[in-house]
């Protein structure tokens, strides 16, 4: 069984930045793609970020490209989130998927372990 949690959210003012970390436990992290998610209050949750296994492939959603990098270290089973001139639709819960293949997809039914999330507030 797969364990994840996230850290790092919290209350920033708009065009401030935080850093999401995900720590993963149970199987060997570096096979396997990890993923950002998030889901804002009355909202699906959508895709934010993904990154391959090795973490050579990255895939980012239209609204956070230039502005959000993900990141991993298998060394430490983490996977993290780098959020910078953030804005006030950003605000959502922050949720870190794994993946079930090693390579890189923004579907979330290709993501077969979930945390339990992280809020991220943006004010303006």
């Amino acid at each position: 069984q797969v364990q994840l949690v996230e850290s790092g959210g919290g209350l920033v003012q708009a065009g401030g930045s935080l850093r999401l970390s995900c720590a993963a436990s149970g199987r060997t992290f570096s096979r396997y793609a990890m993923g950002w998610f998030r889901q804002a209050p009355g909202k699906e949750r959508v895709f934010v970020a993904a990154i391959s296994g090795s973490g050579d492939r990255t895939s980012y959603a239209d609204s956070v490209k230039g502005r959000f990098t993900i990141s991993r270290d298998n060394a430490k089973n983490t996977v993290y989130l780098q959020v910078n001139s953030l804005k006030p639709e950003d605000t959502a819960v922050y949720y870190c998927a794994a993946g079930r293949y090693s390579y890189v997809t923004v579907s979330p039914s290709l993501y077969d372990y979930w945390g339990q999330g992280t809020q991220v507030t943006v004010s303006s």
